[in-house]
């Protein structure tokens, strides 16, 4: 067995700091628990230094090809870390301060590591393992203020996790007795021979297990009402970091044991893609609730993630197009949230009347955000879907790009009905307190945000010359 533990050094980094965390929150009286919050942003520090180090040289499989230290492993592991950065910036005074708030930080980092585990697993056993990591912890922090909309969002959030999970165990059991083996290089050589019927339900079961963490079409009715029922950074953290582990693991599917199953893999992938974006952006048009809106917003974003996973192994362009999506999806979605935070607004669009004339500067981060999240230029999000709809017209999906612009298009209309109220002033309602981090977490969002459109090329090249 290649046993290489060096070149999990992210991986142990992170888990070292969550165990820390934990610990010194056992022996800290309340008031200083803000020392669990700069330990798990240093771990992060350091988890994004070591995999910017590891990024020039990536061993492949490692632990008898059960984990890939490869393109989209290191791909999840800086766009997890810096989303989970983020995050950190945005608790308030439902977090700090709370008996309970050095468990708050704890499990991000253990859902941050589970995510990242979920993208690099290369076998089906580890994949089970890291679904249940990155999905155990956010439970818990979807009911951690024990208010009535957090424990119905957390017990719905649990249900569905619950039944998936269980749905992605069988799908496991038929791809292994199919294939004869769990690891995706045996189980690429051992499908295509495999009984039709076992490899198209197993590799359905699996999809579905993973159209959970992704909040895809037909497994997205958690979404909206975690969302809307947990505390911003819960919202932020569950409608963004675990897509990208779990969009990544699709494509590592797709790419790998189903690319020669029996079965139009491609098609099945496209259609959920498109029923994705079509329904969240249907359902976001009417939304009162900045949060329901932004819910349903990151449901149709998975959508046009997963063009990229319908062509996996058929195009040069899908890995890149993917990675550079999911970052500045990332991005721009934690910076939305970010706002969400800093400004204490109501939980109405309605409510954000006014908030250009006391806090232009935040209004702004936010049209950034939205606008990016359509798909406007500068943006990382523009380029990201740009080279999406390239590569799925190259692999010979363009009915799904048509159906993509469309989608793009009316997008808009949801957005804009956000945005509108904040330019246009209301006595009384124009001022608005902000809090600090969330603020500077909203700004640096924004800012990153267009330096990734900005610095796509030299992204893009640097994905393809390591793939």
């Amino acid at each position: 067995m290649n046993e290489q533990p060096l070149e999990l050094l992210p991986e142990l980094l992170l888990l070292g700091g969550a165990v820390s965390g934990l610990v010194l929150g056992l022996f800290l009286p309340r008031r200083r628990q803000w020392i669990v919050r700069t330990v798990a942003a240093g771990t992060l520090v350091a988890v994004l230094a070591a995999s910017m180090v590891a990024a020039g040289r990536l061993a492949g499989p490692v632990f008898d090809g059960a984990y890939a230290v490869d393109v989209p492993l290191n791909v999840a592991r800086i766009v997890v870390c810096a989303a989970t950065l983020l995050v950190l910036a945005l608790p308030g005074r439902d977090v700090i301060g709370h008996p309970r708030e050095t468990e708050f930080y704890t499990l991000l980092l253990l859902a941050a590591l589970g995510t990242i585990v979920l993208a690099g697993a290369a076998d089906l056993l580890l994949l089970v393992a890291a679904y249940l990591l990155a999905s155990i912890p956010l439970y818990g922090l979807a009911g951690f203020a024990k208010d009535a909309a957090g424990t119905e969002a957390a017990l719905k959030y649990y249900l569905m996790g619950a039944f998936l999970g269980v749905t992605l165990l069988v799908g496991v059991t038929l791809l292994y007795g199919a294939g004869g083996g769990t690891g995706y290089v045996q189980l690429a050589e051992a499908l295509p021979g495999a009984p039709r019927v076992a490899v198209a339900v197993g590799g359905l079961a699996v999809l579905a297990g993973l159209a959970f963490k992704l909040g895809a079409v037909p497994a997205h009715f958690w979404v909206p009402d975690v969302t809307e029922g947990a505390n911003t950074p819960v919202a932020a953290f569950v409608t963004t970091v675990p897509k990208v582990g779990a969009v990544l693991a699709a494509y590592r599917l797709l790419a790998g044991p189903l690319l020669g199953a029996p079965g139009d893999w491609p098609l099945l992938v496209a259609i959920l893609a498109a029923a994705s974006m079509t329904l969240g952006n249907l359902a976001a048009f009417f939304q009162d609730s900045v949060r329901r809106l932004l819910a349903y917003s990151t449901v149709s974003q998975v959508g046009y993630l997963l063009m990229a996973v319908a062509v996996a192994g058929r195009t040069e362009l899908a890995l890149p197009s993917l990675s550079l999506y999911v970052a500045a999806y990332a991005v721009t979605n934690v910076g939305a949230f970010a706002v969400v935070a800093a400004v204490r607004a109501g939980p109405r669009v309605a409510d954000w009347q006014g908030v250009a004339r006391g806090q232009p500067a935040l209004a702004v981060a936010l049209v950034v955000c939205l606008l990016g999240l359509v798909g406007t230029p500068p943006t990382g999000v523009f380029v990201g879907k740009l080279t999406v709809f390239t590569t799925a017209a190259e692999g010979g999906l363009g009915w799904l790009v048509v159906v993509a612009a469309v989608n793009t298009v009316a997008s808009l209309f949801y957005y804009l009905r956000w945005i509108g109220p904040m330019f246009r002033a209301a006595p009384g309602q124009a001022e608005r307190p902000a809090e600090l981090t969330a603020r500077f977490a909203a700004l640096g969002a924004a800012v990153l945000s267009v330096a990734l459109g900005v610095a796509a090329g030299p992204l893009l090249d640097a994905v393809l010359g390591t793939s």
